[in-house]
């Protein structure tokens, strides 16, 4: 039975600057029915209160002591409808992985979590998001799904992790191919080709991947954004997530203020595959 919180009243509290839960409830009802109102399609109730809450008591060490079950508790709301389109769970897939970044983070700063830990979060968050079949943007009345893009942000997280050597950081940059360059994928029209790109930066920023193993990542990406696609098909359908990836790399590798090593040599094969891709606009051929 769920015990009745005035959730427009801890809102309040939470604008006014409180960054704990009340004391009047158990921690462990108020996280049930956080995590159940993850996946409700009023955007007031799934980021205005769950997502809000739950994301800034991690951040503040509410849940540091029982962080490995939060985690785990996300990781089982990724399989939440998984496989369908469409529906409203996948914005309890959606969210589910974005607070999973979230204690990715606290435990980068906490250092509590054993590798193994992280190492099978990263392992559920791989296997979502090349599963994931819903990847609306913005849904009309019920507010952003964005599963590509909270997915990597999540990848991103994991990036970062101090757990992730050279073989874990080349298994991301092949999961954020795979969903760039699934034909399960749709045309990404919402930000996610940056938050995509954003997440290949962090892992770059590690210095642990070598160029021989990114140059042949950017040529796989390359031939997906000059495939050919079947005659009668939207071929931008097909190509146009590869080359919206491959520009908004080329764009955060010039101009972010923290380079990776690897820069001036990728700069250049980013260069010759956008060549490649775009010669009319990019090569003197007239």
């Amino acid at each position: 039975m769920m015990v009745s919180v005035d959730w427009a009243r801890l809102q309040q509290a939470l604008r006014d600057g409180q960054r704990r839960p009340p004391s009047d409830h158990p921690l462990g009802d108020l996280t049930a029915q956080l995590t159940h109102m993850l996946g409700d399609p009023d955007p007031q109730v799934r980021d205005g209160l769950a997502y809000s809450f739950l994301a800034t008591w991690i951040e503040h060490g509410v849940y540091d002591d029982l962080l490995a079950g939060l985690g785990d508790g996300m990781c089982a709301g990724l399989n939440t409808g998984l496989g369908e389109r469409d529906t409203d769970t996948v914005f309890r897939r959606s969210f589910s992985v974005l607070l999973l970044a979230e204690c990715i983070e606290r435990d980068a700063r906490i250092r509590r979590l054993p590798p193994s830990r992280v190492l099978h979060w990263g392992d559920r968050i791989a296997a979502w998001y090349v599963r994931e079949r819903d990847l609306r943007g913005f849904v009309p009345g019920k507010g952003w799904a964005h599963a590509a893009a909270h997915g990597a942000d999540a990848l991103a997280a994991l990036a970062r992790a101090r757990h992730f050597g050279m073989t874990e950081l080349t298994v991301l940059l092949d999961v954020i191919a795979d969903r760039v360059l699934s034909p399960d994928t749709p045309p990404l029209v919402h930000g996610e080709p940056d938050r995509i790109a954003h997440a290949v930066m962090e892992v770059l920023r590690r210095d642990r991947v070598p160029l021989n193993v990114l140059e042949p990542w950017v040529v796989r990406l390359e031939r997906g954004a000059r495939a050919k696609p079947p005659a009668g098909r939207d071929p931008y359908r097909a190509t146009g997530n590869a080359q919206a990836v491959l520009r908004a790399l080329y764009l955060q590798l010039t101009i972010s203020p923290r380079h990776p090593a690897v820069r001036p040599d990728l700069l250049l094969a980013l260069v010759a595959s956008l060549r490649r891709v775009h010669p009319y606009f990019l090569d003197d051929i007239r």
